[in-house]
C-alpha cells in the first residue's frame, strides 16, 4: 500500500530564469528550458571521464584521454591544409594537437611555455601522438582533476557546455528537489530518492558504470523514467475523471432502429463487433460523456459499429457527426451510412468543403434544424458555420490524424444546444495500437477491440518483387483483369522528383494505359477535384474500370470487394502502417488476393527490414509493434499534434516494467493520495497538462 508523505506540505514550482541576457533566454528556450526546474531534468547525452590523467606516453590510442604538457612549439602551418599545430611535452612524450578551425587568440593563448591540459581521441600521426581538435584548457601545476564524469548536454549554437553545466548547477542548488513520491513506493520499486538520482546523473563519480548510464538503465535513470511515465498516468486520468464529471445527453438503448438496421446486412456481426458494440451502448447510456477508442485491423468492421452507435443516439433525439480526415473516407461513409439507412427515415446529410454553394446551405440548414440526424464530412464540420440542433455523439474516424483543436471544436458544437453538456465521443482508428502505446497515449480513453476478421475474408498474399521484374509485374495485372477481377496500381508521388526518382501517378497511367489498350485504366490522386474524385471511384466500385492507378489516397477507407491485385511502387519508400493500411484494400471479398510490392535496388538495411516484416506478416498489431520499435510513438501517434505530451527519457520498447508500475502507482495515489498525485505531475508538466487530447 502506498501511504501518502508525513509532510504534505507543496514544494516551490519552476522558479524562473533570471538575470540572464534574451539571447541566452532564446537559446534555451529552443532547448525547451523556460525554467530553472527544466534545467534540473535536462540530463546529459553521455559522459566524459576527466578524472584521470595519462602520461602521454602512456595515453591508449584510439581511445579518448586526458593529458597534460607544456606547450614547446605553436604554429600556422599551410600544407596539407591551413591549421593551427601545437606541440605538448610531458616528462616522458610528446603530442600534437591540430586545429583546422581556429582564432588567432588561441595561438597567443598556446603560447611556449603554457601548460596544458588536453582531452580527445589519441591517434597515431606522422610524428607521433595527435589529437584533432581536442577540448583544452590553460592550467597551473597545481589545478586539482575533475572529481566526477564530467557531462555532455544537448545544448543549440551558441551555447557553450561551460554555460549549461554552470546553469544546471544553480538550478540544482536553487530548486526544491524533496521527493513527490511516498517511501513505500520507492522502496517498492528499488528506486532512489529523487534528489540523489538527479545529483547523481549530472555529476557521477568516477567509478559509475558508464555502460549503465550510457544505456539508460542504471536505477538513477530508471528513477527519471519512471516519475516521467507517472507524471503522464497520473495527467492522463485525472482528464478522465475531469470528463467523468461533465454531463453528457442519456442515449438509452432502444433497439428499434438497431435491430432493422442488422436485419437487413448482407452479414451477421462477429463476436468482436457484438462485444464492441455492447462496450459503446453501455458508455452512450451513462450521464456523462463516453470517450472511447474503438480500434481493429484493416476489414474488421468497424464503420458498421459505428453506424450502430449512431442509431442509439438518433432514437433518442440527438444528433451525430461523423468526421473523416480525407474526403475519399469521408463520401464512403456518407455512402455506406446513406445506403444502410434507406427505408429507417434517418435522413442523413454530407458536408464538404467542395460543396457547392447552393448544396452546401441546404445541407447546412438541415442539420441545423435538426432535420439531418447524421452528418458526415471532413474537417467542414466543425467549421463556425456549422450549427447543430442537438448534436449527441461525436464519431472521428483515423482520429490521430486531427490535432487538438480540431478536435476539441467539434466536440463545443454539442455544447452549445445542450447548455454546457458535452456530447459522447467514439474515436476509430484502423492502425493498429500496440498495447504499450495504448498504455500510456491512450490512458486517459476507454478501448474497444474488434480483432477478429468477418468470416469469409482470406488474407492477403505478399510477394516481393524487383523493379527488374516489371514486365512479369504487368502480365499478372493483365491476367487478373481480363479473368473478371480488379486491380490496383500505387505510385508515392504525383510529380516528378529527380531526387528520389520514382515512378509518377501521371507517368505510370499514361503508360499502363497504352500497355493495356484492352482495358479501362483510370487515375485519382489528391490533386483531382472532389467530384472528379467521386466519379472515378464510382466507376472503379461498378466495375467499368478495370485498374485504378492512384497515390496513397486510398489508403483508407476504399471498398471494392472485386479488386484482388495491389501493386505498391517504390514500396521501400513506405512506412509500415502505410503499406499495411494500402494492402488492406484488396482480400475484402471471397476470392485470394495478392500484394506485390515493387521496389528498387540497392536496399537500405532500413527498407531491406520494413519489407521484411510487411511480407512475414499479415497481423496488423503486430506490425504495429515493429512500426513503434522503428519510428518510435510520435511519428506512429500521427502527429505531436495531438496534444499528449511526448516521453523525453523512458522508451516504450524496453521499459514496459516501470509502465506497468506507473499505472499502477497512479491508480493508487489518484485514489488514496490526490493532493500527492497533483504535486507530482505538477513538478513534471508544470501547465502543460492542461493541452491533452480532447
Amino acid at each position: 500500500m502506498v501511504r501518502a508523505r508525513s509532510d504534505p506540505s507543496p514544494f516551490t514550482l519552476h522558479p524562473s530564469l533570471s538575470g540572464l541576457s534574451k539571447s541566452t533566454l532564446a537559446k534555451l528556450a529552443k532547448l525547451g528550458v523556460a525554467a530553472k526546474f527544466d534545467l534540473v531534468l535536462h540530463l546529459p547525452l553521455r559522459y566524459d571521464d576527466e578524472t584521470h590523467l595519462y602520461p602521454i606516453k602512456d595515453a591508449p590510442h584510439g581511445e579518448t584521454a586526458l593529458v597534460q604538457g607544456t606547450v614547446v612549439e605553436a604554429d600556422i602551418k599551410y600544407r596539407p591544409r591551413r591549421q593551427l599545430v601545437v606541440t605538448i611535452e610531458d616528462a616522458g612524450g610528446t603530442l600534437t594537437m591540430r586545429f583546422f578551425n581556429f582564432y588567432m587568440s588561441q595561438l597567443k593563448q598556446l603560447a611556449p611555455g603554457a601548460l596544458v591540459r588536453a582531452y580527445g581521441d589519441v591517434r597515431q600521426g606522422f610524428f607521433g601522438a595527435e589529437m584533432v581538435h581536442p577540448r583544452y584548457r590553460v592550467v597551473r601545476a597545481n589545478t586539482p582533476l575533475a572529481t566526477s564524469l564530467t557531462p555532455v548536454y544537448p545544448t543549440t549554437a551558441g551555447l557553450a557546455q561551460d554555460v549549461l553545466r554552470r546553469l544546471i548547477g544553480h538550478a540544482l542548488a536553487d530548486c526544491d528537489l524533496a521527493d513527490t513520491l511516498p517511501d513505500d513506493l520507492l522502496a517498492s520499486l528499488r528506486l532512489p530518492p529523487f534528489r540523489a538520482a538527479v545529483q547523481f546523473l549530472h555529476n557521477p563519480p568516477p567509478d559509475a558504470r558508464r555502460d549503465a548510464l550510457q544505456s539508460r538503465t542504471h536505477p538513477a535513470w530508471r528513477r527519471i523514467k519512471f516519475d516521467e511515465l507517472l507524471a503522464q498516468q497520473l495527467s492522463m486520468r485525472m482528464h478522465y475523471q475531469r470528463r467523468r464529471a461533465a454531463g453528457a445527453p442519456v442515449l438509452r438503448p432502444r433497439g428499434r432502429l438497431n435491430r432493422a438496421l442488422l436485419a437487413r446486412l448482407p452479414f451477421a456481426l462477429t463476436r468482436a463487433q457484438r462485444r464492441a458494440f455492447s462496450e459503446i451502448e453501455g458508455d452512450l447510456a451513462r450521464p456523462y460523456p463516453m470517450q472511447r477508442l474503438l480500434q481493429g485491423d484493416v476489414g474488421s468492421g468497424k464503420t458498421v459499429v459505428a453506424a450502430l452507435a449512431a442509431l442509439q443516439c438518433v432514437e433518442n433525439g440527438h444528433q451525430v457527426a461523423v468526421m473523416a480526415p480525407t474526403e475519399i473516407l469521408a463520401e464512403q461513409h456518407y455512402h455506406k451510412f446513406s445506403a444502410w439507412l434507406a427505408g429507417l427515415d434517418v435522413a442523413v446529410a454530407w458536408l464538404s468543403g467542395s460543396l457547392a454553394k447552393k448544396d452546401k446551405r441546404a445541407a447546412l440548414k438541415a442539420v441545423a434544424a435538426g432535420e439531418a440526424m447524421i452528418a458526415i464530412g471532413t474537417h467542414a464540420l466543425f467549421q463556425e458555420e456549422v450549427e447543430f440542433a442537438n448534436l449527441g455523439l461525436a464519431i472521428i474516424d483515423e482520429q490521430h490524424r486531427f490535432g487538438v483543436h480540431q478536435r476539441l471544436a467539434l466536440r463545443m458544437k454539442g455544447a452549445r444546444p445542450n447548455r454546457g453538456a458535452q456530447p459522447h465521443q467514439l474515436m476509430m482508428s484502423a492502425t493498429p495500437i500496440p498495447r504499450t502505446l495504448a498504455m500510456t497515449y491512450y490512458a486517459d480513453l476507454d478501448v474497444s477491440l474488434i480483432d477478429e476478421l468477418p468470416p469469409g475474408r482470406t488474407p492477403v498474399a505478399t510477394r516481393l518483387v524487383s523493379a527488374a521484374r516489371r514486365a512479369e509485374v504487368i502480365q499478372r495485372v493483365r491476367d487478373a483483369c481480363i479473368a473478371g477481377s480488379q486491380a490496383y496500381w500505387v505510385c508515392p508521388l504525383i510529380e516528378e522528383s529527380e531526387a528520389l526518382q520514382l515512378k509518377t501517378a501521371l507517368e505510370t497511367h499514361a503508360a499502363l494505359s497504352a500497355t493495356f489498350p484492352e482495358l479501362k485504366v483510370g487515375l485519382v490522386h489528391g490533386r483531382l477535384k472532389s467530384q472528379e474524385k467521386a466519379q472515378v471511384m464510382a466507376a472503379f466500385q461498378r466495375g467499368e474500370i478495370q485498374l485504378l492507378v492512384a497515390t496513397t489516397v486510398i489508403e483508407v477507407g476504399v471498398d471494392v470487394p472485386n479488386a484482388t491485385l495491389m501493386v505498391i511502387e517504390n514500396a521501400e519508400r513506405l512506412g509500415l502502417a502505410q503499406l499495411h493500411q494500402l494492402r488492406g484494400r484488396v482480400g475484402r471479398g471471397p476470392a485470394r488476393s495478392t500484394c506485390l510490392l515493387l521496389y528498387e535496388n540497392p536496399l537500405t538495411e532500413t527498407a531491406r527490414g520494413r519489407l521484411k516484416i510487411i511480407y512475414e506478416n499479415d497481423d496488423g498489431f503486430e506490425i504495429a509493434r515493429h512500426d513503434l520499435r522503428l519510428r518510435g510513438p510520435g511519428e506512429l501517434l500521427g502527429a505531436r499534434q495531438s496534444g499528449v505530451p511526448m516521453l523525453r527519457f523512458a522508451d516504450l520498447n524496453s521499459d514496459f516494467d516501470l509502465l506497468e508500475a506507473a499505472r499502477g502507482a497512479a491508480q493508487e495515489l489518484l485514489a488514496r493520495h490526490p493532493e500527492t498525485a497533483r504535486g507530482h505531475v505538477a513538478r513534471w508538466m508544470g501547465y502543460k497538462h492542461d493541452y491533452l487530447r480532447v
